[in-house]
């Protein structure tokens, strides 16, 4: 390899990744986004209770109207429920619901990170749609996925950190409630870009699909992509040249809008793509390389059939982090080991009469 060949990724320092916090970029791209309302600061108790072991939702979150997707008149009366900690953010509360009564439906994130992985918890027809703070709360605490966001050693881990950064870098947790609607997750693509130049796009969901097997369907994409990059993207970008963007394109694949804007970092999944690769590809996309100012064409990567090694098959996404929703329905209120007794107790009960059922049967 060449002295001046690229570096895996640019220099991670702290101003860098907090650049790509929602905070930071949405208010630029906002036009071309998602609408979103930014919650911060946050109660000091609100960390705590997203790192607590127990599950269950803050007093007062499920007092809300009955569409709610997870509250449960009933909780109000159960017989265990000054047991385990207590937690309650009515300000926060209100927030929430202003948000609700704005958008309809919201879906939660916090300065990095949504909580995909906890979707299983909502109605698979409504994933992340959230209607009442109960249900922000419930999908974060589910997820594996934000506790990256929770701590400043998490965030800025695998950091350059001189002393004169270490003093200035700065950390505050936020609570981000996007407008929910429907998404086709088909038209989701992850967009690369290395040195001011988008390189390479992945698909983005891990099924396939069979309309991208055609080529003016994806040179459609690629067209479609680079355009928009070009023109709403990088001009926006104040120099900054390392970024990876999610982007989700409209029915007819012309137009679309941003749904993420994230660094370019070990921390962001390349997807369909090792980060060696996208190294390569923007090496040979530099102007000295090409040897030519036409602009190289980004790659585009899809899983083309469904046996692809990348393809889901039958296992549902995420699915390490999935529990039954009964197990959510009786923890309320309890602590790990309550809960832990309570549940074998359900088991017991539930194998007895299995095996009562089967003598009667016979």
């Amino acid at each position: 390899m060449s002295s001046d060949a690229l570096d895996l990724f640019p220099r991670q320092t702290p101003s860098y990744i907090l650049s790509f916090q929602f905070s930071s970029w949405y208010p630029t791209f906002a036009d071309v986004s998602i609408k979103s309302t930014v919650i911060r600061p946050l109660p000091s108790e609100f960390k705590q209770y997203l790192e607590s072991e127990s599950v269950f939702v803050p007093d007062g979150s499920e007092n809300v109207p009955a569409e709610s997707t997870l509250s449960d008149p009933e909780d109000d009366n159960d017989e265990d429920e000054d047991e385990g900690p207590k937690y309650a953010f009515p300000e926060l509360d209100a927030k929430i619901r202003e948000c609700v009564k704005q958008y309809d439906a919201v879906f939660p994130k916090l300065n990095f990170t949504s909580p995909r992985d906890a979707s299983w918890i909502l109605p698979a027809s409504s994933p992340l749609k959230c209607v009442s703070p109960a249900d922000v709360y419930m999908l974060l605490k589910s997820s594996d996925f934000v506790s990256h966001d929770l701590t400043p050693e998490s965030v800025f881990e695998n950091c350059d950190l001189d002393a004169e950064e270490k003093e200035q870098s700065t950390y505050e947790l936020e609570l981000v409630l996007r407008k929910w609607y429907p998404v086709n997750p088909s038209r989701e693509v992850r967009c690369f870009v290395r040195k001011g130049r988008l390189i390479a796009i992945s698909q983005r969901d891990t099924n396939h699909y069979d309309f991208l097997m055609e080529l003016e369907t994806r040179e459609k994409i690629v067209k479609s992509v680079s355009e928009f990059w070009a023109e709403r993207v990088e001009p926006r970008m104040n120099g900054q040249n390392d970024y990876i963007f999610d982007f989700l394109l409209t029915r007819d694949l012309t137009r679309g809008h941003i749904i993420d804007l994230n660094p370019y970092s070990p921390r962001t999944d390349s997807l369909l793509f090792s980060f060696e690769e996208l190294r390569e590809l923007a090496e040979s996309a530099s102007p000295k390389a090409a040897g030519n100012p036409e602009e190289v064409r980004p790659e585009f990567r899809y899983i083309g059939s469904a046996s692809h090694p990348a393809a889901q098959r039958n296992a549902p996404t995420h699915q390490h982090n999935m529990v039954p929703f009964e197990a959510l329905q009786m923890s309320s209120g309890r602590d790990i080991e309550s809960f832990a007794a309570i549940w074998k107790s359900e088991v017991v009960t539930a194998s007895k009469e299995e095996g009562a059922l089967q003598n009667s049967v016979c």
